[in-house]
């Protein structure tokens, strides 16, 4: 029993060594949430959604990114762990002001970064702001135009898996955020809405699963985000200013972002 005691003791230990969990306030007083786990070069992981959360990468791909990278798990403001700001500022300017004060008070020289769906508009807010903490990148089916996104992929196979046509289910002067939220509303009364994000059902029960396991997650950030016109910013163009290395990965049937978004 003893022995017992004193192996879970180690373990418990182990863990500290290898896993921090850090509350980083930031100068306009959010509370971020932010794991840090594993070894080698620092990786901060920037997340997408909007609201989607650290995690879910951390607990499905934790254990492959942790031998390799010092992984940072950022909840980002208003998200998940994380708490919102008072003046619900999620400008893409205070967004990357968010990244770079975390790597300062973890005292990180540079890092890479890596971003998924969404994040890719973080990571070119961030790259262009502060170019000297950024290594490089890994962008895993980002988006780096979200118009574009909904427009040419999200919105015409969200339609299309409903069978219907524009016709039926737009009016001429509803907004693109507004179309979008009657796509949302349709697909979840059909529960079809998986099939623009996932492989199979029993990859997005597993997913929902992950939110479940989070406490009073906070979603404070969905509504203010997807209403910031800095999101919506075509960010394609500046990439041949970006002067890192940058790992892009697309997926063949990924309808969210757009099996052929890296065009361009």
């Amino acid at each position: 029993m003893k022995t017992k005691v004193i192996l879970i003791f180690l373990l418990f230990i182990s863990f500290q060594i290898h896993a921090q969990v850090k509350h980083i306030i930031t100068s306009d007083s959010v509370d971020l949430y932010v794991t840090v786990k594993g070894k080698g070069t620092p990786l901060l992981y920037l997340h997408g959604g909007p609201g989607s959360g650290s995690y879910w990468i951390e607990k499905f791909m934790g254990d492959t990114l942790e031998k390799y990278f010092k992984v940072i798990y950022l909840d980002q403001r208003g998200c998940c762990r994380s708490t919102s700001p008072k003046n619900n500022d999620y400008s893409l300017d205070r967004m990357a002001k968010d990244f770079e004060e975390v790597r300062q008070a973890l005292g990180i020289k540079s890092w890479l970064t890596m971003g998924h769906s969404f994040g890719g508009l973080l990571q070119m807010g961030y790259v262009l702001r502060y170019p000297e903490s950024v290594k490089g990148m890994i962008m895993m089916t980002c988006t780096l135009n979200a118009y574009q996104s909904y427009t040419e992929s999200y919105i015409p196979n969200a339609v299309k898996l409903m069978n219907l046509d524009t016709a039926q289910l737009f009016t001429n002067t509803m907004s693109t955020n507004d179309k979008m939220n009657l796509i949302i509303q349709k697909l979840q009364e059909k529960d079809v809405m998986w099939k623009l994000m996932y492989k199979s059902h029993d990859n997005f029960l597993q997913m929902g699963q992950t939110f479940a396991e989070i406490p009073n997650w906070n979603w404070g950030s969905e509504e203010y985000i997807l209403n910031t016109k800095d999101y919506f910013e075509n960010f394609k163009p500046y990439t041949p200013e970006i002067e890192k290395p940058v790992l892009f990965f697309y997926g063949t049937q990924d309808w969210m972002v757009g099996p052929e978004h890296y065009k361009g």
